[in-house]
């Protein structure tokens, strides 16, 4: 019998939900390219309710506990003393989601000599040292597309949040107020500029479809080229690298993975090349870019706005410079974690382990890392140190 251990974040402050403000969610069978949407053999949850939470459980219990295995939910997982160091020594299976990540690192994964697997419960694999998992022989999977468009929406809206200056005028809301010279003084419209995304994979290329009936000029960067067809479709524009694309874009939005070639990428050097006043969304990973040079950004008005939901750590201590930085739109690591996200990732990391434990194969879509190499979606989409 396998020991699963399942870090998600804590309950809402007011208790885990008995109702919700909508009565269901809509059925998503599929997705663009032809993917079929997560198809476990059964599911133990209503769709629509908050299973990312400590009580959610991501609706595993029932379906593990009566084949005999052990299922350990914590969202303690800093330290240690923490309860994911605590239960690593002797765990089978880790799970857990980008937006609370269990970080596994070379070390603690070398303190778990029976881990076997880690799951992402959504899309987004790099807090698992994946060198080491190679080494140790491990299985990564993660719940691939299950929330991509999700996160895509998220973008769209701050993009829109930060042209158009949303976000203080509805505080002037708050506050009483009724400026309206205040409220527009750095309000914008999106249309006619230039927009280009940093990698166009599921994230991306979601993104430049629902950007395109804003009349804007559309760019991307990514290390495989969009078919032909796709490019003059929606009016791209390719560039063979991120410094090549940002000095022509006055918004550009990251959508890559955290990787060696990724890590650190927008600093001084590049945001200095960027038109000044431009605007900088990043809900891939926080790590592709130097914290501090986007305050610097920012309070110089080289950048006009930054928004996203990823930080680094997370989460994110109470000083963490974003918070108080000025002209941002963050928020929390949210943008996957939508319910109607949840609802597919869970069913997701069912179907893996459905998979894992009767011993028949993972679906390669879902694979990050496996026998001994980069495999699947992973092989596609990271690369390693080495």
């Amino acid at each position: 019998m396998a020991k699963i251990v399942c870090v998600l974040y804590d309950d809402p402050a007011a208790g885990y939900p008995t109702s919700y403000a909508r009565d269901g969610i809509p059925t998503i069978d599929g997705y663009p390219g032809g993917q079929t949407a997560p198809s476990p053999k059964a599911i133990d949850f209503t769709p629509g309710a908050l299973l990312g939470s400590v009580s959610g459980e991501l609706g595993l219990r029932e379906f593990l506990e009566s084949q005999g295995h052990t299922l350990v939910v914590t969202s303690d997982k800093e330290g240690a003393d923490s309860v994911l160091d605590r239960e690593l020594p002797d765990a089978d299976v880790v799970i857990s989601q980008p937006f609370w990540p269990a970080y596994l690192t070379a070390e603690r994964i070398a303190n778990a000599p029976k881990l076997k697997l880690a799951i992402t419960a959504g899309i987004g694999s790099d807090h698992v040292d994946l060198d080491a998992a190679i080494e140790h022989g491990m299985t990564v999977a993660e719940v691939t597309y299950s929330n991509s468009i999700s996160v895509a929406e998220h973008v769209v809206m701050m993009i829109l949040g930060l042209v158009r200056n949303y976000i203080p005028a509805y505080q002037t809301v708050l506050d009483g107020g009724w400026n309206i010279a205040d409220c527009v003084a750095r309000s914008y419209d999106l249309e006619g500029m230039h927009v280009g995304t940093v990698a166009a994979g599921r994230i991306g290329t979601a993104v430049l479809r629902r950007l395109a009936p804003f009349d804007v000029k559309l760019h991307y960067t990514d290390r495989h080229r969009l078919p032909e067809s796709v490019e003059r479709e929606l009016g791209l524009t390719f560039h063979p690298s991120t410094a090549d694309m940002v000095p022509h874009c006055d918004v550009v939005t990251i959508n890559a993975p955290l990787h060696p070639e990724t890590e650190g990428l927008f600093g001084d050097k590049l945001l200095g090349t960027m038109k000044r006043g431009s605007y900088l969304i990043n809900t891939a990973r926080a790590r592709i870019t130097d914290p501090d040079a986007i305050v610097r950004a920012l309070e110089s008005g080289q950048l006009a706005g930054y928004a996203g939901d990823v930080w680094y750590p997370q989460p994110a201590p109470a000083d963490h410079p974003w918070r108080t930085m000025p002209h941002h739109g963050m928020t929390p690591h949210i943008s996957g974690s939508s319910l109607s996200a949840q609802t597919r990732y869970a069913a997701g990391t069912r179907e893996i382990l459905e998979s894992w434990l009767a011993g028949t194969p993972i679906r390669d879509e879902y694979l990050i890392v496996d026998g001994g190499q980069l495999a699947g979606a992973g092989a596609h989409s990271y690369s390693t140190r080495v």
